[in-house]
């Protein structure tokens, strides 16, 4: 790659300047990087970002809070956030598509047959075809002998390198259910493959091999690599599984003679698509140290599951700092900012105002079941407790909700009390008249509320029993006043309604979101949590999830260029050995990690 606005990563040293530059940039907002949203009402995270920040950005349309991560600004924003959001834009490496073919002449990028895509997702299929036409066109170049997949999955890159390029691929995975599924795909592609042989001139058909290792560290990938090529593994391309498939938990050698990385003239090249954590890692380190490598395509992946100097690594084992550069800068991300790499401004942009405000609810709901268990279980803190995702089934049930709401709504409101009565009312403790459905969620809430509410009610368990008024009284009539938007001078008595079902219809939601994730923790649900008194503590301060998550993703994408960077001046530190690239390749729409380093030795 040769400029990206002020930056270039052409050579070493300017690797290290734009990498530098980030990093100056970074360590203010070190306590943001740290933070995570599950703390946002416990550690009162919105007071980390500026305050007139806040105040501009609670007031903007979700549209432009979405924008945040693709450096766009508004003209009314305060010039110290424009500026911040720009500067984020000029440090991030660009993710749009190269041309290709200016870095590869011979690239040529053919579509996946039929046979060869199938059980392959869009985003898939879009990868492994890009990816694979790079792979052997580096291949070609280097002259290449054969193939190494390292993290190859259920194998659809290995497939197609060999089936469509004819190239022989050992395909390294982990699992051996993965091994399993690739050979029974490869046989299956296999007999389309023998059947057209004779119309198509084809004399031999290429079927990877599959090989179930956990790769640990550089030295074993190393020893995979010599023994692949000591048992003349470019001859092997014939589908039979050799003695290698087999689990290993350090690499044993089934000859005699001491594993050798320089004794060899066949060339391998190392691919990995979307290889986890340190993976990409131990492939740039078996790229620099082992000679028959003569050429490295790496995609990298989770950088949350990075290993970083000082957890139970030393600096020559962890995945970051790689480089010599970054290493003498002494930074440290922790696990926060790497899962904050992970963020894609793309993907942001692509959300729609309703979903983004469907994650942002969440995001609430799951700081305010971090105080639930702040309060009641701070053991179970300690662990970093996981409960899964929750927002499909939730998102289901909300829209269930709503077309039943917007159906009543027409059907029940149109010759209701004035606002102002039902006001009137409520201030002297009267019945408040409701449609069944806002009766019903009161039941809902009032059967699990009976002790802390103090009130007696009748249990609603049909709607076609419920009675026409209800009276309102305790905690619940006093968060059913604070939460409506009744007041005197209001002209609609549905938009009153409609308010304090959306109202009534959250803390519903919310409750229900903690008890799910108190069941998925092996907690007790029990009447001792209060969720009303933690509801009415954080709603009012929900309004600034979606400013302060959307700053903070900002600074993802800076950080996967930091990780990124490091990863190139590594091999640009070996310039004697290698030339090494880094390009994004895939449309980053489809697949935001789209960045691939490529390194050919010289």
């Amino acid at each position: 790659m040769a400029s990206v606005g002020r930056y270039s990563c052409k050579s070493a040293a300017e690797t290290l300047e734009w990498i530098t530059a980030i990093v100056d940039f970074l360590k203010p907002h070190k306590p943001l990087m740290d933070a995570h949203v599950v703390n946002f009402f416990k550690d009162r995270l919105w007071e980390l970002i500026d305050k007139e920040w806040m105040e501009c950005l609670r007031k903007e349309p979700v549209e432009n809070l979405l924008s945040i991560p693709s450096g766009i600004v508004q003209e009314n924003w305060p010039a110290s956030l424009q500026k911040f959001v720009l500067t984020v834009k000029s440090l991030d490496l660009p993710r749009e598509q190269d041309d290709l073919r200016m870095m590869l002449p011979n690239l040529n990028v053919t579509p996946l047959s039929t046979v060869l895509a199938q059980g392959m997702s869009l985003k898939k299929k879009h990868e492994v075809e890009t990816l694979s036409a790079i792979v052997n066109a580096v291949a070609r170049s280097a002259g290449a002998q054969a193939i190494i997949d390292v993290g190859a999955g259920q194998g659809y890159l290995a497939l197609v390198l060999s089936f469509q390029y004819q190239l022989s691929v050992a395909a390294i995975d982990s699992s051996s259910h993965h091994g399993n599924v690739t050979s029974v795909r490869a046989d299956r592609i296999k007999k389309h493959y023998v059947a057209k042989m004779h119309r198509t001139g084809l004399t031999h058909v290429h079927v990877p091999q599959t090989i179930t290792c956990n790769v640990l560290s550089t030295e074993m990938l190393k020893d995979l690599s010599s023994t692949l090529s000591r048992r003349d593994y470019v001859d092997l391309s014939d589908g039979i599984r050799s003695g290698l498939d087999k689990p290993c938990d350090g690499w044993e050698l089934n000859s005699e003679e001491e594993p050798s990385c320089n004794n060899r003239n066949s060339g391998l090249v190392l691919t990995g698509l979307h290889a986890c954590g340190d993976l990409s890692i131990t492939m740039l380190r078996t790229f620099a140290e082992c000679e028959e490598i003569k050429a490295v395509v790496s995609v990298g992946c989770c950088y949350n599951l990075l290993t970083e100097e000082g957890a139970g690594k030393t600096r020559n084992e962890c995945g970051f700092p790689l480089s010599g550069g970054v290493k003498s800068i002494g930074l440290y991300l922790g696990k926060s900012a790497r899962d904050l790499a992970c963020q894609s401004a793309e993907r942001w942009s692509m959300l729609t105002k309703d979903i983004a405000l469907q994650n942002f609810k969440l995001h609430s709901f799951r700081a305010a079941f971090q105080m639930v268990l702040f309060r009641y279980h701070p053991e179970v803190l300690a662990g970093s407790p996981s409960i899964g995702r929750q927002g499909k089934a939730m998102r289901r049930r909300q829209q269930q909700r709503k077309a039943i709401q917007d159906h009543l709504d027409a059907e029940q409101f149109s010759d209701s009390p004035s606002a102002s009565e039902q006001c009137s009312k409520m201030e002297k403790g009267r019945g408040v008249k409701m449609g069944w459905h806002v009766m019903f969620l009161l039941g809902q809430i009032l059967r699990s509320h009976d002790q802390e509410i103090g009130t007696s009610y009748r249990e609603f368990t049909n709607p076609s029993d419920l009675p026409g008024h209800i009276v309102c009284s305790g905690q619940l009539a006093k968060y059913v006043k604070l939460q409506s938007t009744v007041s005197m001078g209001v002209s609609s008595d549905c938009t009153i309604r409609r308010e304090q079902t959306k109202s009534l219809d959250r803390f519903s939601t919310f409750k229900q979101f903690c008890c799910s994730g108190l069941g998925r923790l092996g907690l007790t649900v029990n009447d001792e949590v209060d969720y009303f008194q933690i509801w009415s503590e954080t709603e009012g301060f929900a309004e600034l999830v979606g400013p302060f998550w959307s700053i903070r993703a900002a600074l993802g994408p800076v950080v996967e260029t930091l990780l990124l960077l490091d990863r190139l001046l590594f091999l640009q530190e070996h310039g004697n050995l290698a030339e090494a690239v880094m390009l994004p390749i895939f449309n980053p729409r489809l697949s935001p990690r789209n960045v691939v380093i490529l390194a050919q030795k010289v």
